[in-house]
């Protein structure tokens, strides 16, 4: 294994070791655990931040490229329900691994690209919304998908929030699957 290789398995390791305290990962740290010298993290990555939002993204690439065959295995179920089961697993997932998740979202709107999770996420998103109402055009399917992907990330990043304003506990699992139910019914009309 290469030198990049064994720091990004090492970071992506105490990454998932830390949980919500990413920011307690040392650079030295790193370089222990994958077994090479200090200076590589930064000729490799930059620093510090950049590795861990490069590992961060690699953990979550594996998630959404799970959301095709998820699509495949629900296809006998009508759009609206394919779109519900798929929303409340990247719910369960995000809530699951909150400080990886946080550092990917939070990567994505600080640092916006073509390729990020959350364009991944949306464009996976985008042919379920379609499918659910095939009488809107695109702009407005791109519109009200955009609308389903912020407001999840919203739900996700200001859970304690959203719970005390709403008088619902979105750490419950049923709790988030009927707010994100309520959510769906309100973005598509149905």
């Amino acid at each position: 294994m290469d030198s990049r290789e064994a720091i990004i398995q090492a970071a992506t390791a105490l990454i998932e070791e830390n949980g919500e305290h990413p920011e307690n990962i040392t650079v030295r740290e790193i370089c222990k655990r994958a077994g090479v010298g200090l200076g590589l993290v930064n000729y490799h990555f930059g620093n510090k931040d950049q590795l861990i939002e490069q590992c961060v993204e690699r953990m979550i690439n594996g998630i959404i490229e799970n959301f095709q065959r998820i699509r495949e295995e629900t296809d006998a179920l009508p759009p609206f329900e394919k779109l519900e089961n798929l929303g409340n697993m990247t719910l369960d997932f995000l809530f699951a691994h909150k400080a990886i998740s946080k550092i990917s979202v939070l990567s994505d709107m600080r640092s916006p690209k073509r390729s990020d999770n959350t364009s991944r996420t949306y464009e996976a998103f985008l042919p379920l919304v379609a499918a659910c109402h095939p009488d809107w055009d695109e702009v407005t399917v791109k519109r009200k998908t955009f609308c389903l992907i912020t407001m999840m990330q919203q739900m996700f990043l200001r859970w304690e929030t959203v719970s005390s304003q709403m008088g619902l506990d979105l750490s419950k699992r049923e709790n988030r699957k009927v707010w994100h139910g309520q959510i769906l019914h309100d973005i598509l009309e149905v």
